[in-house]
């Protein structure tokens, strides 16, 4: 059975390599149903070395073919990270079709397939080096007309991109505080402020953070967030919890003192509600920063 099944994807693959545009498009097209259907087959697909044919295709401005190849690649990239990124030039390609896709889809599926990689810690150095591929994911959240869906991968991306302290000074260097502000601002969907708020949590954690907090007015941001008449969910409140937390820790003493001088006792009530009906890290933090703000 298993040779069967191999032995029909590489034929598929032999027809990825052909020189004809229709059966190239045909076999992408039967490529993103098997991985998709059938989860086995995604590891003989990357055995079969397609991701370098898949990740060329990428750069096709024809629309039906990006669409495949990036759907098709995030289907790999669930179970065959090694071998997407032992690939020459796949993120490259990535980063092509994310920061010029031919529809929506393609969008959506480069955005979510970088997000897949990053659950993988040790990727997250790798792809945080590619400027390209940060830059394409803050405009996806900075522009009003992406889809909601490829805003939330974007969002998902990028907070596995912060989650490794080496990315947070280049996610904040490209903008990426503003952006996230400007976006929590100007929205009202709980799921959006809390994929933002989480990103912009764990971008607090360098030093470089603070000068461009300040200039987005980030802590009265996330104080109104703490405030106890605010109908902000646990999870956000639990976000601008770590977020404050990060920025008197990484801040500096400017940060510090900042933060206990806008401190009202509406905010303190907010950060004492999570101390108490928080995750078990949330209510650590908030314990934390309640003894940094009274110390």
């Amino acid at each position: 059975m298993e040779a069967a099944k191999r032995g029909s994807v590489k034929a598929l693959v032999w027809k990825l390599a052909s020189v004809s545009d229709q059966k190239r498009t045909d076999a992408l097209c039967e490529l993103r149903i098997l991985s998709k259907n059938d989860p086995d087959s995604r590891q003989l697909i990357a055995e079969a070395n397609a991701v370098p044919l898949i990740a060329e295709a990428l750069y096709s401005p024809i629309a039906v073919v990006q669409e495949n190849a990036t759907a098709t690649l995030l289907n790999l990239s669930i179970s065959s990270k090694d071998h997407i990124m032992s690939s020459h030039g796949v993120l490259d390609a990535v980063s092509h079709a994310l920061r010029n896709p031919a529809s929506p889809s393609v969008e959506q599926c480069a955005a979510a397939a970088i997000f897949s990689l990053l659950s993988s810690e040790s990727l997250r150095p790798i792809i945080g080096d590619k400027r390209d591929i940060i830059f394409g994911l803050l405009e996806i959240v900075k522009n009003q007309s992406s889809e909601p869906r490829s805003i939330k991968d974007a969002l998902g991306a990028l907070f596995g991109l912060a989650l490794c302290p080496l990315n947070r000074a280049q996610l904040v260097g490209l903008g990426s505080v503003q952006i996230l502000f400007n976006l929590v601002l100007k929205n009202q969907r709980t799921w959006l402020i809390e994929d933002a708020t989480a990103v912009i949590a764990q971008v607090a954690g360098c030093q470089e953070s603070w000068e461009m907090f300040k200039i987005a007015m980030g802590v009265e941001v996330l104080m109104g967030f703490l405030d106890s008449s605010s109908k902000s969910s646990c999870r956000t409140k639990e976000n601008s919890v770590s977020a404050l937390l990060n920025l008197v820790k990484f801040g500096g003493e400017e940060a510090a003192r900042e933060v206990r001088d806008k401190m009202d006792g509406r905010v303190v009530d907010g950060i004492v509600e999570v101390a108490q009906n928080g995750s078990e890290k949330a209510k650590k933090k908030a314990l934390e920063l309640l003894k940094d703000v009274n110390g």
